[in-house]
């Protein structure tokens, strides 16, 4: 405790971060730790949502930039029935001030910071709901916790304000497993957002315009970028070492009517891996007869299977899982990447440099005198890759591959758009895996609820349609920064070809056509299959209707 408190002093963070790095423990088990060695009662976020905030005495704005919420018990009125929640029992400041509003009758609880801002962030969405119905429909300026309560092992050893608010940002971002980061200018300043499992969460806002240009001209830096250029947009790309690795980021700059925006993709090589023991098609968490249709297809010797969906929905993943599975040393493997987001022992992968000329291409023509028995491009993008990779499918390789397209039967009309022989195409096609990456419930504060009418409409059910169904919904905790969900699971709909629906493809027929003879050769769509997870109690009907087409 000594060592922590000395730290804390030195380092000017709360004690209770302080002993998680020294304890080695999990916040959470520190929080129990520290509750039974000290006789303090731990409250969670859906203990919290059971009581009345208190707002009048410790307005939001003051519990955010505080981490402490006073609470209220139901039917008590003014300065009684309070209790306040509070992340460091050991700041004898925070409770004296809190002391200080309530004339020192209260009830002292600890949480996690995490749950305290879950808690405020639902608190602040109720108020926002409120405001948008009083102002008709307009919408409210969203408030999350301020940059300076994260933090970052080096932010001690920068001077400026913008390299601290970088650097912060970056390591709690990976931290919580961020896919990507969003600065977003504004007429005061800037907002930061994190994208998690697909979602964009809003994390703080930025005051000052000097300040937010000085955060871009930062990244700037770091990317290599011409800092004096903010007129065009700008792209590029640097490395950063934590928690025991390099990791790779890549960087847009866009010139926006506030002056300029950044988005940071983070690409964690070995996040996947670490997380899963190992990188497989299991890793995504697709159900077993899905992952039986996917084994069969990238098996074949040859032919060309394609994954489509939109960014971030995990098709490269699904292409490294599959990649992985079917190395056993005996094949020539070769990628073409842009970049490679994985590195695989025994296969030969290449990141594609359009600076040095060479495009995917280029590249896949010189892959092909490499003598590959499997190739693996990482997206279809133009004419010339989607004819040398439908040859080199004819030719007696396996090609794997990913497009861009809404679904599996939009993927025929994709290459047509781009001028490629629908009848050599569906020669080459073994089949085409559309998906989606699903939120799942949080285990930690799931409960089951029973959905209202108006809800199964929406979703396109009747009460008929969901009997047996195990309905869960997540009210929000630290564990799923207040959104009710973490993690996620593929959910996917295949198409596999036949002589039918190749001969239906080249005629031209509808996608109603195809669709119909799909389902007779049991094509299951991403919504049944999205279903299902939400009948085993996986994830809601709101989460699927967010990710696929209803019906």
């Amino acid at each position: 405790m000594k060592r922590a408190r000395a730290a804390a002093l030195a380092s000017g963070r709360p004690v209770m971060a302080e002993l998680e790095v020294l304890s080695g423990l999990d916040a959470r088990t520190l929080l129990g730790a520290v509750a039974h060695n000290f006789h303090y009662r731990v409250i969670e976020t859906a203990e919290m949502l059971d009581l009345e905030p208190a707002f009048d005495l410790v307005p939001m704005a003051r519990a955010q930039q505080r981490s402490v919420v006073v609470l209220r018990k139901h039917g008590a009125v003014g300065k009684a029935g309070l209790l306040a929640a509070i992340a460091d029992p050991f700041d004898q400041d925070l409770q004296i001030w809190i002391d200080s509003i309530v004339g020192g009758n209260i009830e002292y609880r600890i949480a996690l910071g995490s749950d305290i801002h879950a808690y405020l962030t639902k608190q602040e969405e109720t108020m926002r709901a409120m405001d948008n119905l009083m102002a008709n429909g307009e919408m409210g300026q969203g408030d999350g916790r301020s940059l300076e309560s994260l933090t970052f092992a080096s932010v001690s050893d920068a001077t400026s304000p913008a390299v601290k608010l970088v650097n912060s940002t970056l390591y709690d971002a990976l931290k919580l497993g961020v896919s990507d980061i969003h600065l977003e200018s504004t007429p005061t300043g800037m907002v930061s957002k994190y994208r998690i499992d697909g979602v964009l969460d809003q994390i703080a806002q930025i005051q000052g315009s000097a300040l937010a240009e000085q955060i871009i001209s930062r990244i700037k830096v770091l990317s290599e970028l011409d800092i004096a250029e903010r007129r065009v947009p700008q792209d590029g790309s640097f490395r950063v070492e934590a928690m025991g690795r390099e990791i790779d980021l890549r960087v847009s700059i866009m010139p926006s009517v506030h002056g300029e925006d950044a988005v940071i993709r983070i690409l964690d090589k070995q996040a996947m891996v670490e997380s899963h023991g190992s990188l497989s098609l299991e890793s995504l968490g697709f159900d077993a007869d899905t992952l039986s249709i996917i084994r069969r297809l990238v098996q074949e010797p040859y032919g060309m299977v394609l994954v489509t969906g939109p960014t971030g929905s995990g098709k490269t993943t699904t292409l490294y899982g599959a990649l992985s599975e079917i190395n056993s040393g005996r094949d020539k493997i070769i990628t073409i990447e842009d970049p490679v987001e994985y590195q695989l022992g025994g296969i030969l992968q290449i990141p594609v440099n359009d600076k040095k000329g060479l495009s995917f291409a280029r590249g896949l023509r010189s892959i092909l005198r490499h003598d590959p028995d499997k190739i693996m491009v990482g997206e279809i993008r133009d004419k010339e890759t989607a004819e040398i990779a439908v040859q080199s499918a004819l030719t007696g390789h396996l090609v794997l591959s990913t497009v861009h397209a809404n679904s599996v039967y939009d993927v025929f009309g994709r290459f047509h758009h781009i001028g490629v022989d629908l009848y050599s195409f569906v020669s080459a096609l073994n089949g085409v895996s559309a998906q989606r990456l699903v939120r799942l419930n949080c285990k930690h504060c799931s409960g089951h609820y029973t959905p209202d009418d108006a809800e199964l409409a929406a979703a396109g059910l009747s009460k008929a349609d969901v009997e047996g169904f195990e309905f869960t919904r997540g009210r929000g905790c630290g564990d799923c920064r207040g959104t009710g969900y973490r993690g996620r699971k593929a959910v996917a709909e295949i198409l596999v070809m036949n002589p039918e629906i190749a001969e239906m493809v080249v005629e031209r027929r509808s996608v109603r056509q195809l669709m119909e003879a799909a389902k007779r050769n049991g094509t299951r769509s991403l919504y049944d299959d999205a279903l299902r997870l939400v009948a085993r109690g996986e994830t809601t009907l709101e989460e699927v209707r967010r990710v696929t087409q209803t019906g």
